[in-house]
């Protein structure tokens, strides 16, 4: 079954696009990777979801309109994949309501519809919500897909995403959460980002910040948790430092409360993920914050760091198709594993695969995927 993953993330830069093909054989799921994708938003489209994000305030129809604008970038997306029996699409996040640790409800706009009439097959969509529903966080939901790529690794093993919010998976005992920052607040200080580094690679760490931004309760919580931009807003950090200096602190404050969690669990080897991958200033500094651990990326393991996430949509859409849950729930907090997200139907009448009585106990992956820009 040919799926096809959309998301953008909390950097909401661009859609990030994988279409694989999945296989079952004796409990082993087998993805044979495609194409993989990563198209920008349209500069006027990136403004409005800037604006309309916390701190930020909107009306229901700047609300209507993100809906349409950013479902119909998406559509455009996926009209332009070879062609494919599905497709999962995570939307954008535009609010994570979190009060007192337990998350109220989560946000994603991107009308499905959209996606549908202009590709004419089914769309799983608005993914978060049933383990929302279920008592749980809604995220990091890409546990699920990191525990199976962590099984019959040697060692204490973690997985580690580095997108606007970073989290962290942990194979023994199976937790999974939101460390904190990861690109975010760099991208804020840096706009729209610090290329390979290099501008904290300039700059000197400000201890003194450092301190002040450690002292953050967020990071004394209990897991489950998860945290996103309407805690870590661009206005999160005002100091009157040098650009250089600020962007180097605000790397620093990533790699030490990552470092911290990875201390923690003791891990020997930490499997490395989205976008922060690509920054030498902050791995260096997250290696010699936790030297003990090996600090590889997932492209080691056959999925490129680049499109984890959307990898990951493109697995919940094959398990929502086959009526299997795709949670965890010691690692989002849920009361129980849940079938995830709604599905709209495609130019013809909605037929699913027959579901399936036992979900996959190890997965791998296949082919070197086509890039699409």
């Amino acid at each position: 079954m040919r799926v096809l993953g959309l998301i953008s993330g909390t950097s909401h830069d661009g859609i990030d696009s994988a279409l694989v093909d999945w296989s079952l054989d004796g409990g082993v799921l087998t993805g044979a990777l495609v194409e993989l994708g990563e198209r920008p938003y349209p500069p006027e489209l990136r403004a409005r979801i800037t604006a309309a994000l916390p701190p930020g305030r909107v009306d229901f129809g700047e609300v209507c309109a993100l809906d349409t604008l950013i479902g119909q970038a998406f559509a455009e997306v996926a009209a332009g994949a070879p062609a494919a029996d599905l497709v999962c699409s995570h939307g954008q996040t535009l609010f994570h309501w979190v009060e007192d640790g337990r998350v109220r409800g989560t946000l994603q706009l991107g009308q499905p519809a959209w996606i549908a009439e202009r590709t004419g097959v089914p769309v799983v969509s608005d993914v978060r919500a049933r383990d929302v529903a279920a008592g749980g966080q809604g995220a990091p939901l890409v546990s699920y897909l990191d525990l199976l790529l962590m099984a019959g690794l040697p060692g204490r093993t973690g997985a580690l995403n580095l997108g606007g919010i970073a989290n962290l998976t942990v194979r023994d005992p199976a937790i999974a959460y939101d460390t904190g920052p990861a690109c975010a607040l760099i991208d804020a200080a840096a706009p729209p980002y610090d290329r390979d580094g290099k501008l904290g690679a300039t700059g000197t760490v400000d201890e003194n910040l450092l301190r002040e931004l450690l002292a953050e309760p967020y990071y004394r919580l209990e897991p489950p948790k998860s945290t996103g931009k309407e805690l870590f807003t661009p206005g999160y950090v005002k100091a009157a430092l040098p650009q250089a200096d600020l962007v180097a602190t605000l790397t620093a404050l990533t790699a030490e409360t990552v470092a911290a969690e990875v201390r923690r669990h003791r891990l020997d080897t930490v499997i490395v993920s989205g976008g922060g991958a690509r920054n030498p200033t902050l791995m260096g500094m997250l290696r010699a914050r936790a030297s003990q651990a090996e600090f590889v990326t997932s492209d080691e393991l056959g999925v490129p760091a680049d499109g984890k996430e959307a990898i990951a949509f493109s697995l919940f859409g094959w398990l929502t198709a086959h009526g299997l849950p795709a949670t965890v729930p010691s690692c989002t907090g849920a009361t129980g594993a849940r079938v995830l997200g709604t599905i709209t139907p495609g130019s013809d009448p909605l037929t699913l695969p027959e579901p399936l009585a036992e979900a996959p106990v190890a997965i791998r992956f296949s082919g070197s995927p086509a890039p699409r820009r």
